[in-house]
């Protein structure tokens, strides 16, 4: 069968993987739609090499317009797990409502487009390895190519297990070239589930084997072996962790995670050769001028700008990026961070952060209001918050403002918190002239090394090493003391300050009062498990990264439904109960039915 390959300009666009902006690599023109035969040159594959790398922002015209299909995860991670309301109007967008009042069908739209995601990016990374494969002798870098495709075809299939569960298709190159593409049995001829855990392993090991460790310039946007190792830690350390104890989950895999994190930690670089490190602070993560080379990025969506102003490579969409009216760009209010999530950056006079059951029984820092909110900036936070989320009353970003009620479409849908992390992006210091106006230059982080050392430190408690994991922690939250928000002049200037307890110091011209100080020791598993919980929600805070934690920890339903008891006293939408069986989503009902008897429903949703 002649396969005929349909990739948008806009897809080809779009490129990624950890990489400073305007590297040749990046700069490839796109192809429209184009046949097999023109593409079987050493040209073409590279062309397709580029359509499968553009797969991780998923701008797909098959696979949904509002980013639930990118690896942002903002849908997956931040609604439903509970650090974001989906924010615009009840109405507004019904299938994310049904995800995030957890009430979703088989036929959910959003999980049927995700699904389309991760197959259609598998078909890709296939039909490069297939085309590769065939021109070898005329490609003098086939092996690299080959093994490029493996490590994203590894991503998409990963996530098609975090997000499905592993008990899903697996599709083999053999079967792309079959033409049995997506058609294969997630059951075997008696009945079981077959679980891909396996496959997805030597995809990533392969592509380790044959990967470098860095890129020449002009390919920094290429994969190299340290990010393929990264991916294959965290493949590891969701392989080995518990989810709901049912069938395909908690294999014992942390000794070989350790092995990669603490071979990550003691030699990774990135492409550039640059060692791995912690960002100098925490802000400096998501500014323009500093994003995307502080050492501290392992594996990031890559953004140029380019396009016109309805058509462009930017986030668009990506994770509700547009920015409020009240900034004279438009904007629809999605994504607001959620009364809880802000409440979980309290601290204690020790600069601690407090439990659940503590941060839900304080009152919301801005309250409900239809006018005129005030936030309480008095209480001490965490100095993460106000670059986490916006707050009324304190500073955003560089436009000169504080939110205010222009910023939100319906508070009594979304609350009164606004997106901050994700509109960093976009701030008055990135260009964007003739270009969506969301347009942006500045990569997405999908790992970075607060990522490597929090997961060595989760291995490190499981062995009962608490030292370890302390020290691993305790370098996250120093990093996250070395920056606050400032006030600025009429906005609360000299009013509040920054509480140091890591270095002892008190900052002057804070924007709020924020505390942070470093955990003296753990007495206890339990209690540096608690402790890291906290951090990793915190540190990775509106990055997509949530319920995927809660899920394998096996702690989703009584976090969320302790979410919801706190969330419902001021969004009345939150009356679902979770249940402890949903640690995945299910496979789309139209996949079932189409399959002819192929795809088996997974066991949590039969």
């Amino acid at each position: 069968m002649k396969k005929v390959l349909l990739y948008s300009a806009f897809a080809l666009g779009t490129l990624t993987m950890s990489t400073g902006c305007g590297d040749d690599f990046l700069l490839l023109s796109p192809v429209s739609s184009t046949s097999e035969a023109t593409l079987s040159t050493p040209e073409g594959v590279d062309q397709l090499l580029t359509g499968a790398y553009s797969t991780l922002n998923s701008m797909l015209s098959s696979a949904g317009g509002m980013g639930e299909a990118s690896l942002t995860n903002w849908v997956w991670g931040d609604i439903v797990g509970g650090d974001a309301n989906k924010g615009s109007t009840a109405s507004d967008q019904p299938d994310l409502t049904q995800l995030e009042t957890w009430s979703w069908s088989k036929e959910n739209g959003y999980i049927k487009n995700r699904w389309d995601a991760v197959y259609e990016s598998v078909k890709r990374c296939n039909n490069v390895i297939s085309l590769a494969t065939k021109l070898a002798d005329q490609l003098p870098n086939a092996a690299d190519i080959i093994a490029q495709a493996q490590f994203l075809k590894g991503v998409w299939m990963f996530e098609g297990i975090r997000i499905y569960g592993p008990a899903i298709p697996y599709v083999s190159v053999e079967d792309y070239e079959a033409s049995t593409d997506p058609q294969v049995s997630n059951v075997d001829e008696s009945g079981n589930y077959v679980y891909i855990w396996d496959k997805v392993e030597a995809d990533l090991k392969a592509a380790i084997a044959a990967l470098p460790a860095t890129r020449p310039s002009g390919e920094y946007g290429r994969a190299t072996s340290w990010q393929a190792k990264a991916v294959l830690a965290k493949f590891y350390v969701y392989w080995s962790s518990p989810y709901d104890g049912s069938a395909g989950y908690g294999a014992n895999k942390w000794s070989e995670a350790k092995s990669l994190l603490d071979e990550i930690i003691a030699s990774g670089v990135d492409a550039m050769g640059q060692k791995y490190q912690l960002a100098n602070d925490y802000q400096s993560l998501w500014h323009p001028d500093t994003s995307d080379w502080s050492g501290e990025s392992i594996f990031d969506i890559q953004f140029t700008i380019s396009g016109t102003t309805s058509q462009t490579n930017s986030p668009h969409h990506t994770h509700a990026t547009e920015f409020s009216g009240s900034l004279g760009q438009g904007g629809w209010g999605f994504y607001q961070p959620s009364f809880e999530f802000v409440n979980s950056h309290i601290v204690d006079a020790n600069g601690l952060p407090l439990s659940q059951a503590e941060y839900t029984a304080h009152a919301p820092l801005t309250p409900l209001a239809s006018s005129n909110p005030v936030t309480d900036l008095s209480v001490y936070t965490d100095p993460r918050l106000d670059v986490n989320a916006g707050r009324m009353g304190v500073p955003y970003l560089d436009f000169g403002k504080t939110p205010d009620m222009s910023f939100v479409r319906d508070y009594t849908n979304g609350g009164m918190y606004v997106n901050k992390k994700g509109h960093a992006w976009n701030s008055e210091r990135s260009s964007y002239p003739t270009t969506h106006p969301t347009s942006t230059a500045v990569n997405y982080h999908i790992i970075r090394f607060a990522d490597i050392l929090l997961w060595r430190a989760e291995i490190a408690i499981n062995e009962g090493d608490l030292a370890l994991a302390l020290n691993y922690i305790n370098q996250v939250r120093a990093r996250a003391a070395k920056s606050y928000v400032a006030a600025e002049s009429g906005i609360t200037k000299g009013t509040y300050v920054f509480d140091n307890k890591v270095d002892g110091t008190t900052g002057v011209d804070a924007a709020a009062n924020y505390r942070i100080g470093l955990y003296p020791s753990f007495s206890s598993a339990a209690e540096a498990r608690e402790a890291l919980e906290r951090e990793m929600r915190i540190e990775f805070g509106m990055e997509g990264r949530r319920w995927f934690d809660i899920a394998r920890w096996g702690k989703v339903a009584d976090v969320l439904n302790a979410y919801a008891a706190s969330e419902s006293r001021y969004l009345g939408k939150f009356v679902n109960t979770y249940s402890p069986s949903w640690v995945n989503f299910p496979i789309p009902s139209s996949e079932i039915n189409t399959a002819m008897g192929r795809f088996v429903q997974t066991a949590n949703w039969k």
